[in-house]
């Protein structure tokens, strides 16, 4: 697994191309052994979190982007299933409220970031800025102080450098970033969007929105590979993963999360030599209670 993860990890010093990257991909794994795979993935992956929280030195930032239909939801959902809800905080930003357009476009995800000891989740993020933003830049004159002709290369750069330097930051500080691309092909969003379409349970997943969104799918793909280019970078790394076979996109995220909490070389607190004769003295309490 460990040669995957390299392969689904963009490095900041070759370009990349998601035409390199194939949204069916699963390598040697299986399907009908998925399950038990994921479920010893997150065993390790909660014991892990606990020795990050006891630690209280680091926190975890996951980002998910994805075009719609990828599974961001479903994965979130089946890779933390695992983890203690109370060391997480999850986050889906929608299109942003009046009084966050009052801000800079960071100021909502900087204050959505976890604590240490904690893993936030974003589903969707600062990215949309230079994701759809950059698809559909009228968007960017709802920040009210950005006139139309600004909008241009200068302009879009400013913000990866604003991206790079806010994730700079907050690694500097303590906080460790994965950021996810789930790679779905057009043809497997046009299956999912057909099943939410025809089996009425899924209906409210599906807007007609999404089929505008999806006449865009070659901008989209364009603005993708720009800001990943832009953004992967040796403390913020994006990993591209296939999207096409759902139970294969869980079981990479799951172990790129737990190399990734190795890397922080986490271990539960050692207590003092006068806190272990305080704990001691607790113990003899305890035993000679009537």
């Amino acid at each position: 697994m460990d040669n995957l993860i390299k392969k689904f990890k963009i490095s900041a010093k070759k370009r990349f191309s998601i035409k390199e990257h194939d949204p069916e991909f699963s390598g040697k794994f299986k399907k009908d052994e998925a399950v038990d795979l994921l479920n010893e993935l997150s065993a390790e992956m909660s014991e892990l979190q606990e020795q990050m929280y006891a630690q209280n030195k680091h926190s975890l930032l996951i980002i998910f982007q994805a075009m719609d239909a990828a599974g961001k939801d479903s994965a979130i959902k089946y890779t933390m299933s695992g983890l203690n809800p109370q060391g997480c905080q999850v986050y889906s930003f929608k299109q942003p409220s009046p009084e966050e357009l009052d801000h800079d476009f960071i100021w909502r995800h900087y204050k959505a970031l976890p604590e240490r000891g904690r893993i936030g989740i974003h589903n969707r993020s600062h990215y949309e800025n230079v994701l759809v933003c950059k698809v559909h830049p009228e968007y960017v004159l709802n920040e009210g102080f950005i006139a139309a002709e600004s909008i241009n290369k200068d302009f879009w750069e400013e913000r990866y450098e604003s991206i790079r330097n806010f994730e700079k930051h907050i690694s500097d500080n303590g906080t460790v970033i994965i950021k996810f691309f789930l790679n779905v092909s057009k043809n497997e969003q046009k299956k999912r969007f057909l099943e939410r379409i025809d089996l009425p349970n899924k209906n409210w997943k599906f807007s007609s929105a999404d089929i505008d969104e999806r006449a865009l799918w070659d901008d989209y793909m364009k603005v993708y590979e720009e800001a990943i280019n832009a953004t992967s970078v040796d403390n913020a790394p994006w990993y591209i993963i296939p999207a096409d076979k759902k139970w294969f996109t869980r079981i990479a995220i799951s172990r790129i999360i737990i190399d990734t909490f190795k890397s922080m070389e986490l271990k539960h607190p050692e207590l003092s030599e006068s806190e272990r004769l305080k704990l001691e003295e607790c113990r003899e309490r305890l035993l000679n209670e009537k």
